[in-house]
């Protein structure tokens, strides 16, 4: 056996909560475990991280992770933290969804790796035949209304509104738990804290089914240091797929949206690194905070297993262009690539008319636009020497014209040190 996989999630800072005789198991013998991940988008985002990340622990440490991806659960919706019902997906949504979560996943977890393979199963193909009448005699009658009832997922939505629908969902997922104990051996399942009224309705059902042991472990959900989202950004979530998500977006999101508060956190639940390393990192950071090291190691670490060395290269010689001192290396950008290194709320669109005279900035910054929230304030901020356009340092009797324009279209707009935009002339 490999290292101490609840240990692991420990020193990690994920584990929250385990079942009594779960850790005793995990140290005996090398054991089945599952976590499953419910197909509502054709793509996972960096919020279903801590899950991909302990199921790739959970092999590491010599165990056989088991990924279910939701294809029936995926049709019921899971009322867990959800303040309102899902709206239900087509069929054929969901095949196309499982396809590329599958897909996904496929890049974190080893196949072909012996007695600790992992597996990959959908829970549609043993769901699809299953009957109405056959699903509450077999499995309704072992699981009381009570019992049902007293679920915090339960609790929380009776006051807005509770369909049967998703009121049955933990017997859904709980009879998951009893096949896959039946058929794949797996004793164990695994995810977020609000699972684990669900995941414990698995156990009882085993329990009272069939008179088996069957455990389950939690982990923390992820929280940011200044109380908000984790893995939400002015565009929305932070996916997995390139098309949803761009590797330059996507390894941004770790360099500079991560505080110096949570990248302690975060490097150790997201990244590989041994406890170590780690803690090297961190003195190193802690010596020179404004270098980022914490999370340039963190972006590295996360960049390449979900999108590879190339495009972590690329992510990074995009980082330096955008942020160095040459304009002629920005030059270098193709259009496509300068408009993907901004976010919505970084670009600003305005008239290609305006540039056939001469532009005044501060209308441009302070009016045109909403990088300024005035024509006052930006008239200050130049003044100031505050303002550079095309990484040039820009007076107020500067004038903006037509050939100022990258691409015949492109304006890059800094104030201050590292807040940069894209004006797009069009």
């Amino acid at each position: 056996m490999n290292k101490n996989f609840v240990e692991e999630l420990r020193w990690r800072g994920m584990l929250q909560d385990i079942m009594p005789g779960t850790e005793e198991l995990l140290n005996k013998e090398v054991v089945s475990g599952y976590i499953g991940f419910d197909p509502t988008a054709d793509s996972l985002h960096i919020g279903h991280l801590v899950q991909i990340m302990t199921l790739v622990h959970f092999q590491r440490c010599g165990h056989r992770p088991v990924a279910l991806v939701g294809g029936a659960t995926g049709m019921v919706g899971d009322p867990s933290g959800k303040s309102a019902e899902r709206n239900l997906l087509s069929e054929d949504i969901l095949n196309h969804n499982v396809a590329c979560v599958k897909a996904q996943l496929e890049k974190f977890l080893d196949f072909s790796a012996g007695s600790s393979s992992a597996e990959m199963v959908n829970n549609y193909d043993w769901f699809k035949e299953f009957r109405f009448l056959d699903f509450i005699r077999d499995v309704g009658k072992h699981i009381t209304v009570n019992y049902m009832m007293s679920k915090d997922s339960v609790q929380k939505r009776l006051e807005t509104g509770l369909s049967f629908t998703e009121f049955t969902y933990q017997l859904v997922q709980g009879y998951d738990f009893y096949w896959l104990n039946q058929n794949k051996n797996c004793k164990l399942q695994m995810g977020g804290s609000d699972q684990w009224g669900n995941i414990v309705t698995g156990t009882e059902l085993i329990r009272r089914k069939a008179d088996g042991d069957a455990f389950a472990l939690t982990t923390k959900l992820i929280t940011k240091a200044d109380g908000t989202k984790f893995g939400k950004t002015e565009g929305g979530n932070v996916w997995l797929d390139p098309k949803k998500t761009s590797p330059y977006k996507f390894y941004q999101y770790w360099l500079s949206k991560v505080s110096d508060a949570d990248a302690p956190n975060f490097i150790r639940i997201f990244s590989l690194k041994e406890k170590g390393e780690i803690e090297a990192i961190e003195a190193e950071h802690n010596e020179a905070p404004q270098l980022r090291k914490l999370q340039r190691a963190l972006a590295e670490d996360i960049t390449i297993r979900v999108h590879g060395q190339e495009q972590l290269a690329k992510a990074q010689a995009t980082t330096d262009i955008l942020f160095g001192a040459s304009f002629e290396d920005f030059k270098k950008l193709t259009g496509p690539e300068i408009e993907d290194a901004f976010d919505e709320s970084l670009t600003f669109r305005v008239s290609r008319e305006l540039f056939e005279g001469d532009v005044d900035p501060v209308s441009l910054l302070g009016e045109k636009t909403t990088i300024y929230s005035s024509k006052g304030e930006a008239r200050k901020a130049i003044q100031g020497n505050g303002v550079s356009i095309n990484k040039e340092k820009i007076k107020l009797e500067r004038k903006l014209i037509a050939t100022d324009l990258l691409y015949d279209k492109y304006i890059l707009a800094q104030k201050g040190r590292r807040d940069y935009f894209l004006i797009i002339a069009e």
